[in-house]
């Protein structure tokens, strides 16, 4: 377990209620269809001077939280998700009644936490990467989850090196340079450069076709499916399988330092991991 201190006042406390007004309004809450609800998930009743933030409300992160002494958990990946079981029983229910016997109230992000063009994931993604955001994956989309960035022109094996050391992991590099030799011998072709790079952070590894109807070199995500593979290899794109939960860390992480530099609180980011 890794985490990031805030330095700020102790004294300062806000409801949550008000943090959460706050937070709605800042990542544009409201203008999001998405699958689970944004802002407050849980109230846990009391005053908010300690955060705790993280990637997923699982439970490792909530006894986290006790052990921190928060009143507040700040997330990417909340609950009550459309299509799961609508009853509070089993691991949800235990998850929840942790909550609350401790006070602590859950406020979670998904899909605005992923499109703001300043502190989304996609955006800070981008940024580890040194890559530069020029337009929306989806060109009409008001508030785009996926987008397009550019890079000095590079190859896979420099991609590779770049997202391992800004992610601590290699990505899962499925080469777009593929076809089928009747005589089964190497391919030879000289290596394909990147400089025109598709994004979305997480699960959105089945946007490789929209990525590669725009244009895009390469595809970068957090997970794969089998059929990932033969997107990219048929589509001609190279595609990066960076995980879901290291795709996915920053944007939480700059949402609190938001959140700490605005009211003072203390908040601390949680890393709970997850090679997925």
């Amino acid at each position: 377990m890794t985490a990031h201190d805030t330095p700020t006042s102790a004294d300062m406390t806000i409801t949550a209620q008000a943090l959460t007004e706050f937070c709605d309004d800042y990542l544009s809450a409201s203008a999001f269809k998405d699958y689970a609800p944004n802002g407050l998930q849980v109230d846990g009743g009391r005053p908010i001077r300690r955060i705790v933030t993280g990637v997923t409300a699982c439970e490792a992160l909530i006894d986290a939280a006790i052990a921190e002494d928060a009143d507040a958990i700040m997330v990417h990946h909340g609950y009550f998700w459309k299509g799961e079981p609508m009853t509070i029983t089993g691991m949800k229910g235990q998850r929840i009644r942790k909550l609350m016997q401790h006070g602590i109230s859950l406020i979670g992000y998904h899909l605005p936490l992923d499109a703001h063009p300043k502190i989304g994931n996609n955006a800070k993604l981008a940024e580890m990467l040194g890559l530069t955001i020029t337009e929306a994956l989806y060109p009409h989309e008001p508030h785009p989850v996926g987008n397009i960035a550019t890079c000095p022109p590079q190859n896979a094996e420099s991609l590779t090196q770049t997202i391992t050391q800004a992610l601590g992991r290699i990505p899962l590099h499925i080469s777009g340079h593929y076809q089928y030799l009747a005589d089964r011998a190497a391919d030879t072709a000289a290596p394909k450069l990147l400089k025109r790079i598709g994004i979305c952070t997480g699960g959105a590894q089945d946007m490789i076709e929209q990525a590669a109807a725009m244009g895009c070199d390469a595809y970068i995500s957090g997970e794969i499916s089998e059929r990932t593979t033969h997107s990219a290899r048929e589509l001609g794109i190279d595609y990066f399988a960076c995980g879901h939960h290291a795709t996915e860390r920053a944007g939480i992480q700059a949402l609190g330092d938001i959140v700490a530099q605005q009211f003072g609180l203390s908040v601390r980011f949680i890393d709970i991991d997850n090679p997925a």
